[in-house]
């Protein structure tokens, strides 16, 4: 009897393993499709596909039904035969219906997939962009990186936000214009895959600069077909760009060519003569076991005159236009030649590892002049940034899936570090570009950030509980170039970033989060071995509130009420080169987006964002935090497939905000509305694009500043800005062979 029950028992476990099927899921060409939603129809269980396109799906038996449906994907309905499972799916248009809230903590990644989808980036500005409630602003027509603002944080170039492209970070520490410059001017639109972003201090896989929240983007692996485009427009614009599969529809391999050249002179007065060439390869394989494997090299280099911010005075008396300058030698040059090797290798079903590693080099040279006559009355302002600066890093994690009494744990853990060795990072007084005045700051920097983190998600059914925590160690090294003696300073930091969010999944149309985090952004080198180790890492504490919801098929909306806590604000003083500290903030806000499918052509969107932004330790009326947006909204209407067009109309409102401490000063908002409509005819696709509709007066980006024009006795405190695009159309045309 003994031995039946044993028997007994081991045929049953034997039953039970038996139900859980292993499968994968692919489209025509054979590459894997992330994201796809289970469904067995008989016994209601359900699964998701990862990276690798596979899945574990429990309760299947032989005959049983999966309803399978992925977005960009026809829906399908496939019977388990009780052999291998896997599964093809056809391309079909993108329908909203089809998506399915997932019970993850980048669920909102759902909202950029939508973007992307119905209106593709033909601009490296519209990549980030696509991140809804984050504007940016250009300061010199494309040359430099641009203003980012995002959950009432003027960032300025990247100080509050970590951006990474394929694994590769963006952000500059220690940078010669500015903590966390991100200049993403190397990417390729329309080599662009897919955006991840989140907003806020939860995710222990970002690091520094990770407060306001991270946006990484991931490159394709393949193009499907060759294509050269043209588009040309008015200020002298002219962009050609070209994308070059070099090993045709292979399954298992794929490679190709993308290259972009700019050349325009903006509206100014004075023409910004700016260039721009990207060029980009990238190999990847799936090799036999699943794994994917890609190695990517990029080059970019730009040049480029600006006018530079001018004075509202000027403009309000007549002695300069809008599109005027004061000093119109200002400009610059920069490059960026980047190299990595990344792999993503399944151990089993459960079981996978991904690692990249990297290498930059970057150079970098601006001249500007903030403030004219004020500090030097005879020669002008005017300085000089220039860098020269290696990166090299590596990012690994393993992740793996187990089961525990009826409860899904999914456990990460991740390890990399970053190096930063900058040559003869420079501050200088030059005039005309040409002669160099004064050397106010010459040295090298080296930092280095090494770091770990572990991420848990365990899930009691429709509640998953999200803990983990990060551990960073910086050291910062500087040499100072203009002492006499040989001496590197140097200070070390060590920072745990614990996280905590809960996520509740009624169903696959609705859920629930609450967020919370420590994260925290960097200080300059210079400034940590000035102030000898005093707020190297300033904390951020944060915490969302929201919901995730389909009340329609073809309706999602998402809101949340959140708050930010941040130890110190950062304020680049760029004629000093340093960062400044003005301290304590607390920001608090409420986010809505909503994404409206009307049919299978047409889409509705958009997104509003307002924010209260104060500074702690100030006196009311005081605490204003200069730059920083309360309301913004972004939004529009676009269309696909339609009798061979496609298109929209997008708008994007930043209200009016403080320029100073005490609100005296204000940064004039704007409405701008963007248009474009293309058409498909065979391979063949003419397309129009029209910036500014409405041709609207508004000021791109805005400054609190003290200026003295030469003529003037003294100086004046007042709005300085650089002027946006007038109406400004452009024209397309692009082959496919």
């Amino acid at each position: 009897m003994k031995n039946f029950f044993i028997i007994l028992i081991t045929l049953l476990g034997w039953t039970t393993y038996a139900q859980i099927q292993k499968g994968i899921v692919v489209d025509n060409d054979g590459n894997p499709v992330e994201n796809a939603y289970i469904n067995n129809t008989s016994s209601e269980s359900h699964a998701h596909t990862n990276e690798f396109g596979m899945f574990s799906i429990d309760k299947t038996v032989s005959g049983n039904v999966l309803k399978v449906n992925a977005l960009g994907f026809k829906k399908m309905n496939y019977t388990f035969s009780g052999s291998e499972l896997r599964i093809v799916l056809e391309d079909d248009v993108f329908r909203l219906n089809e998506i399915v809230i997932q019970a993850k903590l980048s669920a909102m990644n759902v909202i950029s997939k939508i973007d992307l989808q119905t209106t593709p980036v033909n601009s490296s500005q519209e990549i980030l962009r696509k991140v809804p409630g984050l504007f940016i602003g250009q300061h010199a027509g494309g040359g430099k990186a641009e203003q980012l603002f995002l959950r009432g944080f003027d960032i300025d170039h990247g100080t509050d936000i970590a951006i990474s492209v394929d694994g590769i970070p963006v952000n500059m520490v220690s940078h010669a214009h500015g903590q966390g410059y991100a200049d993403l001017h190397f990417v390729i639109p329309e080599t662009v895959e897919k955006i991840d972003f989140g907003k806020g201090t939860y995710y222990a896989n970002k690091g520094d600069f990770a407060t306001a929240g991270y946006v990484t983007f991931q490159t394709k692996d393949k193009i499907e077909k060759s294509s050269i485009g043209l588009e040309v427009g008015q200020f002298n614009t002219l962009r050609t760009v070209g994308l070059f599969n070099l090993l045709g529809n292979q399954k298992t391999q794929s490679a190709y060519i993308a290259t972009e050249y700019i050349l325009t002179d903006g509206p100014f007065d004075s023409p910004q003569n700016f260039n721009r060439i990207n060029l980009l390869g990238k190999y990847s394989a799936i090799l036999a076991d699943n794994s994917k494997f890609s190695v990517s090299a990029s080059r970019f280099s730009s040049r480029w005159d600006a006018s530079g911010q001018i004075p509202q005075r000027l403009v309000d008396n007549g002695t300069i236009s809008r599109f005027g300058s004061v000093d119109d030698t200002e400009g610059g040059s920069t490059s960026r030649t980047n190299v990595n090797a990344s792999l993503s290798k399944p151990i089993d079903e459960n079981t996978f590892v991904k690692a990249n590693a990297f290498y930059s080099k970057y150079d970098f040279e601006l001249y500007s002049n903030f403030t004219f006559f004020l500090e030097d009355p005879i020669n002008g302002d005017q300085i000089r940034q220039k860098e020269n600066r290696t990166i090299y890093g590596m990012n690994a994690e393993l992740n793996k899936k187990t089961k525990l009494n009826d409860v899904n744990i999914l456990v990460q853990y991740g390890i990399g570090f970053r190096a930063d060795a900058t040559k003869d990072t420079e501050l200088s007084h030059t005039l005309n570009r040409t002669t160099t005045l004064k050397q106010i700051k010459l040295g090298d920097i080296d930092e280095s950030n090494l770091f770990s983190y572990v991420n848990s998600e365990f899930s009691f059914g429709k509640l998953m509980i999200n803990p983990a925590v990060r551990l960073d160690y910086f050291k910062f090294n500087y040499r100072d170039k203009l002492t006499t003696d040989y001496k590197t300073q140097t200070e070390s930091k060590v920072k745990i970033s614990p996280k905590l969010n809960f996520i509740y999944s009624q169903n696959n149309n609705l859920q629930f989060y609450l967020k919370s985090g420590i994260g925290f952004h960097s200080n300059d080198t210079r400034v940590v071995v000035q102030n000898s180790g005093k707020q190297i890492l300033p904390t951020a504490i944060g915490t969302d509130i929201g919901t995730i919801w389909k009340p329609f098929p073809k309706l999602i909306v998402n809101s949340a009420l959140w708050y930010l806590y941040l130890e110190q604000e950062f304020v680049y003083v760029g004629d000093a080169g340093i960062i400044e500290p003005s301290g304590k903030s607390k920001r608090m806000g409420f986010d809505l987006g909503l994404r409206y499918q009307l049919n299978d052509w047409f889409y509705l969107d958009t997104d509003a964002n307002y924010t209260y932004a104060r500074s702690i330790n100030e006196p009311k009326g005081q605490d204003y935090i200069p730059l920083a947006p309360d309301f913004t909204s972004t939004g529009g209407l676009s269309f696909q497939n339609l009798n061979g067009f496609s298109g929209g109309i997008h708008y994007r409102y930043l209200k009016s905000r403080p320029a100073n401490e005490d609100n005296s000063l204000v940064a004039k908002g704007y409405f701008v509305s963007d248009f474009n409509i293309n058409y498909k005819l065979k391979n063949i696709s003419f397309g129009i694009a029209v910036d500014n509709l409405f041709n609207t007066k508004w000021n791109e980006t805005q400054f609190a500043t003290e200026s003295r024009l030469k003529n003037e006795p003294t100086s004046v405190e007042e709005i300085h800005f650089t002027p946006g695009t007038p109406f400004f159309m452009k024209g397309k045309i692009t082959y496919t062979f």
